[in-house]
């Protein structure tokens, strides 16, 4: 009697079905722990590699101060207020560009263009996610802030919103592609029902689309910010590089501005990681901007996260 169960073609194939289900469960499970092991090893690094100069200088010094002059011995300052703000409003200006824009293209291609159309637009959004940074900086340098210049008349067009522009059409290829799958894995009897029930086309895409379809849009927000605020070789050529505060006085009271010629996270550690002496301070110190950096992208996945689970419960209770 155990030889012929053991000889069931059937209990053969369970037992192999069993197995290979433990087999993927394990795989997936090692590939998230290999996953958190690296991000945080790269964290371990970041603080180890920072901590002389925030033990010497103090990290309330590089988040309030306003000037950074590390290669000075004598006048050395160390404050990266001006890079963490700027590097907040041209990626946050660039965001307020790219996500109506992206998501609007992404909705015209999933839901209302007819397929010719549909084929010319894939392939054109396709091309513009393979374009060098470089070569959108160029472009930035050689007609887009001249333009912007003469537009707003300005002393010079390489600024913040040039920046903001470039990191826009730098991230809409990752919004716009994303996007538009999770748009497309709507099933389309969620729409049908919807129009059954005498609901508009755009009744039925602000309604029963976007909301369905908005985990993959806050994914691909995200993987567009995640593109902007890492991005150093196009807004190195197209901010301008000056460790200026990006506000204004508008009667009496700071605002926040984008005409100014800045300086990011990204673009100061690029420019001064080739040129600093191995093991300084000022070499621990662009570690400092770089661990800032990876917090202000942690915050922001965080926010993004707990907006995610709000939608989420606000969709079900609808």
């Amino acid at each position: 009697m155990k030889n012929t169960v053991n000889n069931d073609p059937y209990s053969k194939y369970v037992f192999r079905r069993r197995f290979s289900d433990r087999l993927i469960r394990l795989l997936f499970l090692c590939s998230g722990l290999l996953v958190t092991i690296i991000l945080l090893m790269i964290m371990f690094f970041l603080i180890s590699k920072a901590w002389p100069a925030i033990r010497e200088v103090g990290l309330w010094e590089f988040f309030s101060g306003r000037r950074w002059m590390p290669s000075s011995p004598i006048e050395a300052g160390y404050g990266a207020l001006p890079m963490i703000l700027s590097s907040i409003f041209v990626t946050g200006a660039a965001l307020i560009i790219a996500v109506p824009w992206g998501l609007g293209v992404s909705v015209f291609i999933s839901e209302i263009a007819p397929g010719k159309i549909k084929e010319i637009l894939k392939p054109i959004i396709e091309i513009m996610a393979i374009f060098p940074s470089v070569v959108l900086g160029f472009f930035a340098l050689v007609a887009l802030g001249p333009f912007l210049a003469d537009t707003f008349n300005l002393s010079s067009g390489l600024n913040g919103l040039t920046g903001a522009i470039i990191l826009a059409v730098m991230s809409l290829p990752t919004i716009i592609s994303i996007s538009e799958d999770a748009l497309n894995s709507v099933p389309q009897d969620f729409r049908q029902a919807s129009y059954a029930l005498g609901a508009t086309q755009w009744e039925t895409v602000s309604r029963v689309s976007l909301p369905s379809a908005s985990s993959g849009i806050i994914a691909g927000i995200m993987l567009g910010f995640g593109r902007a605020v890492g991005e150093t070789m196009a807004i190195l050529m197209a901010a301008g590089n000056a460790l200026n505060m990006p506000v204004s006085q508008f009667m009496g009271m700071p605002i926040p501005t984008l005409m100014k010629s800045v300086r990011t996270l990204t673009a100061n550690i690029a420019i001064e990681g080739s040129d600093v002496a191995w093991g300084s301070l000022h070499y621990h110190s662009l570690f400092v901007l770089a661990l800032i950096l990876f917090i202000i992208t942690f915050i922001v996945n965080m926010i993004a996260d707990m907006m995610f689970h709000h939608f989420q419960k606000l969709n079900k209770g609808q």
